[in-house]
């Protein structure tokens, strides 16, 4: 018998940065035709030795796919790269927009999209380059049209496990967003930690272990979540001005050591704002609503 299985869907990626790069080798490796673009064409050549094509233009890109995958700096680039091309090359292509930006940019671009007669679905990758190809254990946020997204859900699945968050085009970038919040300035800490490390002449290496735990925040955040929605600040497990002595005390430690200090004496002008507030007798958690109003 003839085999059943589907042949698997032409892909167009445009921008060869490390993760486009990723993206197109992970396809050409499940077998797809990929077609490839980018504004310095030598960035392709890997590719185009495993079999890619490279478009001479943005248009002949576009028209190349149905399913067109952005991998670029940001939506500006995205309207430098492809915003002189002739409106119906975009005719019914899905434009899969991988790029880093605000929700609001994620919504223009999408309407920018339906103007010229494309589709665009939202995407917010939460893994590096080096994740790519491995779905089980990676995952993209996606939002925009449903139908759209079922309709290459499997493609896009070789990429990354995916997770459908709804039809709003500025949802997978919000959410991109905040996972971005919280891994720069986790990883930041983490950087002034070996700085302060390195000053009293100790390795990464040696407090790689200690790292390690110290940024699994997941039991915290496991009690701290039902109390945050539900408006509970009690300071039974922790007082926010036993938090600001504590921060101030790293402040001291980073800044004798000869230490850029700027992080910590960020961190310790929210939670004196929160203790001037009157939450000193409240946990930590109430910076939350501390955070919900900008500094004057």
């Amino acid at each position: 018998m003839p085999s059943t299985t589907p042949t698997p869907a032409p892909v167009t990626v445009i921008g060869l940065g490390p993760m486009g790069l990723a993206m197109a080798g992970a396809y050409l490796d499940h077998g797809h035709r990929v077609t490839v673009f980018n504004r310095t064409p030598s960035r392709a050549d890997g590719l185009v030795a495993r079999g890619a094509h490279l478009a001479a233009t943005a248009e002949e890109a576009l028209t190349a796919s149905e399913l067109v995958v952005l991998s670029l700096t940001d939506y500006d680039a995205m309207y430098a790269l492809l915003g002189g091309t002739d409106p119906a090359a975009f005719s019914g292509r899905v434009l899969v927009n991988l790029s880093s930006d605000t929700p609001d940019k994620a919504r223009a671009g999408a309407a920018w999209a339906a103007e010229r007669g494309a589709t665009q679905l939202t995407g917010g990758v939460l893994t590096p380059p080096a994740g790519i190809g491995d779905p089980a254990t990676t995952s993209t946020f996606y939002s925009g049209p449903l139908a759209a997204f079922e309709a290459h859900r499997a493609t896009l699945g070789v990429l990354t496990g995916t997770d459908y968050r709804g039809e709003n085009p500025g949802t997978a970038a919000l959410l991109y967003q905040l996972n971005m919040t919280m891994f720069w300035t986790a990883l930041t800490s983490y950087w002034q930690a070996v700085a302060v490390a390195n000053a009293h002449g100790l390795k990464a290496a040696d407090i790689l272990p200690f790292a390690v735990d110290a940024l699994n925040l997941a039991p915290f955040l496991e009690v701290y979540t039902p109390r945050i929605d539900a408006g509970d600040h009690t300071g039974d497990k922790d007082r926010l001005a036993m938090g600001a002595a504590s921060v101030e005390h790293v402040l001291h430690t980073v800044t004798a050591a000869g230490v850029d200090g700027t992080l910590p004496a960020a961190v310790l002008d929210i939670f004196r704002r929160g203790v001037a507030a009157g939450h000193g007798a409240d946990s930590s958690s109430s910076l939350v609503e501390i955070l919900k109003r900008p500094s004057s």
